[in-house]
């Protein structure tokens, strides 16, 4: 496999995919925000369900910053409830649905998902819509991606700055490209609030909010080495290389403190 980011090999074997994976989802709730009790393997094979959909799907990756933001924040409250896939990430999620007695069944990030999904693609040769990061870093990401999976179509890519009144045309460029899956790296909530607006007239068939995974894939930012990830200390490892992250990663015991007090009532 040619070289590129380190991003971890997925789903060896192949899946059987049942439109009925849909329905048979597990969900709990933290601090009122529904979770998908999914590992890998079973959000991938729900993606492909999806796929089959007439309308654009919306999965988000709630890490425990999202979900403490989401409990200050009806409205984005409201659009990850109304996701049709919520897929836990972040090792606080994990640590939450341990205290509320429903335990996940593991931490499935945002970036692993993604690259199920872009395998997934190479396969049946349906393409995806890379938008958000800063310039050229979706190119980049996109040059990357088609090295890991020669056989992935790239529709179209887009980097993030744009101004409120150019999203009519970002959302018609999108369609024009005749991706089947939209990659939104605007950062949260902006990512979410994007795919939820403009649902009904995206004409992709899922679309997710990835955060920083497109600076990943580009080779801008470097994920935590496997230790850390494999630990739930990957926090540890941003918080080492940007200081400046502090006040985010507070969020974590923060959260936590409210998802005891909650469940003590």
């Amino acid at each position: 496999m040619p070289a590129g980011p380190d991003i971890c090999p997925l789903l060896e074997e192949a899946v059987l995919y049942d439109s009925s994976a849909i329905e048979s989802k597990k969900r709990i709730r933290i601090l009122d925000v529904s979770v998908d009790r999914v590992s890998l393997a079973e959000a991938a094979e729900i993606f492909e369900a999806l796929l089959r959909t007439e309308a654009c799907s919306l999965i988000v990756t709630p890490n425990s910053e999202i979900l403490w933001n989401a409990a200050k924040d009806a409205g984005l409250k409201a659009i990850l409830n109304d996701a049709d896939l919520v897929i836990p990430d972040g090792i606080g999620l994990v640590y939450a649905s341990r205290v509320i007695g429903s335990p996940l069944a593991e931490r499935v990030t945002g970036i692993d998902f993604l690259d199920a999904a872009l395998r997934r693609l190479a396969e049946t040769g349906e393409s995806i819509y890379l938008l958000g990061s800063a310039p050229g870093v979706a190119e980049k990401a996109a040059q990357h991606m088609r090295a890991r999976y020669p056989a992935l179509r790239v529709a179209g890519v887009r980097h993030g700055y744009y101004k409120p009144e150019e999203e009519a045309a970002i959302v018609e460029e999108i369609n024009e490209s005749g991706a089947v899956f939209l990659c939104a790296a605007l950062g949260s909530p902006k990512q979410e609030r994007f795919i939820h607006t403009h649902r009904e007239a995206l004409r992709v068939r899922a679309a997710i909010g990835v955060g920083g995974s497109l600076d990943v894939w580009a080779g801008v930012q470097k994920r935590a080495p496997a230790f850390f990830r494999d630990h739930g200390l990957e926090w540890l490892y941003r918080l080492a290389r940007q200081p400046a992250r502090i006040k985010r990663v507070l969020v974590l015991p923060l959260f936590m403190l409210r998802v005891f007090a909650g469940n003590r009532r």
